[in-house]
């Protein structure tokens, strides 16, 4: 470890690695300058303490560095743990595109998600009685390790569990969250306590007596955009960058078919078919598959997203991607909100609603007025009915005062 071609050898490796990074497209020179300064000491580092630094490439090892130079250099922990972080797993990214073998970032747990032993009979119910995707599952038990843990500052346990008990859960909840979100946690809540019941663990059903927050259809603004906004906000975009290729090609997609954010994340390249100009896309609640035509517009943009935006050395097969290494898979809704709530910023949209979801809103409010059949809308918004289209009626002035209604006398 401490001959004297470690240092040139180490050199040459840096270099292989930032061809790497720069072949990615994901770095900007000055950030890879920060980088290279952490690498460096980092490499340092190892060599004093007679480490390995490829053994200690870990986020444990890397904290324990970055811990020990902040000590050194009495400089802020956490600041320098965050960078020195995203330094050193970018180096792991770049080394392991090099086919260098090195220890995996964080310890892997194998198999579907699998919670403490008081929750795991109640999670296996959600998942084979009811249906209910993992996303969903975790929701539920993050609902009901919540209310466990209510119940438990009031030294209460399940078996002699009060109505009272959950009321003031509930009155809890109500001035921390919004009325959704307080009905959300009930719903879970009424599921668990009947689950209990009915297997035996509780001997009182209070099930049908939590009351929560009643949700008025459609009492909620309407969560889409006129249409004009939408082409505001595309063309506010900078699609000179990596990053505005891969954010115009995403927000793109989703106003075109109206896909969600669960949808679009779970794009591969292998739900592209070229040759037929068809885009297969997976319900992510019902793991139903539907193929939709690849209309020019978005192949277009696809193509150069692919070509020059999108990493080329990538763990994973997923079309939209982190542009930091190691350039994982877009993980949740909130990354897209942010990203439309930027460029909504720019282009100086304004609205009541920005989630997600108002993308798919508008493109249903937007084909109810070009007139399209609601069974075409239904079926490409996933519907079980078109009566599910109701959540998007609007009423159109422009067109209203255009009506020949009676005149009353």
């Amino acid at each position: 470890m401490h001959s004297k071609q470690a240092i040139p050898d180490f050199e040459a490796r840096l270099a292989k690695v930032q061809d790497v990074w720069r072949d990615n497209r994901s770095l900007k020179q000055a950030t890879i300058g920060q980088y290279l300064y952490w690498i460096r000491r980092f490499y340092h580092y190892c060599m004093a303490e007679a480490l390995s630094p490829d053994e200690q490439l870990t986020q444990v090892g890397v904290n324990i560095f970055a811990q020990w130079y902040a000590r050194q250099r009495q400089v802020d922990t956490e600041c320098t743990c965050e960078g020195a972080q995203s330094a050193l797993r970018a180096w792991a990214f770049g080394l392991s595109a090099l086919g260098v073998k090195v220890p995996p970032w964080q310890a892997k747990v194998d198999g579907i998600f699998q919670p403490e032993p008081q929750l795991q009979s109640f999670a296996e119910h959600l998942r084979q009685h009811r249906g209910n995707p993992e996303g969903t599952i975790r929701k539920k038990l993050a609902h009901i390790r919540y209310f466990l843990a209510f119940i438990g500052t009031r030294h209460r346990s399940l078996q002699d569990l009060l109505l009272t008990d959950v009321d003031a859960f509930l009155m809890a909840c109500r001035e921390r969250y919004a009325r959704t979100t307080t009905a959300d946690i009930g719903g879970s809540l009424r599921r668990y306590l009947r689950f209990l019941f009915v297997t035996g663990q509780v001997s009182s059903d209070i099930a049908s007596f939590v009351v929560t927050p009643v949700i008025h259809r459609y009492e909620q603004p309407l969560r889409a955009l006129p249409w004009t906004d939408v082409l505001r906000i595309l063309e506010s975009i900078d699609r000179r960058t990596p990053i505005g290729l891969r954010d115009y090609t995403l927000l793109l997609l989703m106003s075109s078919y109206g896909l969600g954010a669960g949808e679009v994340i779970r794009l591969t390249l292998d739900d592209i078919d070229w040759r037929a100009a068809t885009l297969r896309v997976v319900r992510p609640k019902t793991g139903v598959a539907f193929v939709l035509p690849l209309l020019p517009a978005l192949a277009r943009a696809m193509v150069s997203y692919l070509k020059h935006g999108r990493p080329r050395r990538t763990p994973t097969r997923h079309v939209f991607l982190s542009m930091r290494a190691p350039h994982y898979p877009l993980s949740a809704s909130s990354a897209i909100r942010h990203m439309l709530v930027g460029y909504a910023r720019t282009a100086g949209v304004t609205a009541a609603y920005l989630g997600s979801h108002v993308l798919r809103h508008t493109h249903a409010c937007r084909q109810m007025e070009l007139e399209t059949s609601s069974k075409v809308i239904s079926d490409i918004l996933g519907h079980r009915s078109p009566e599910s289209l109701s959540a998007y009626l609007r009423i159109d002035t422009q067109h209203l005062r255009q009506l020949p209604l009676p005149v009353p006398k």
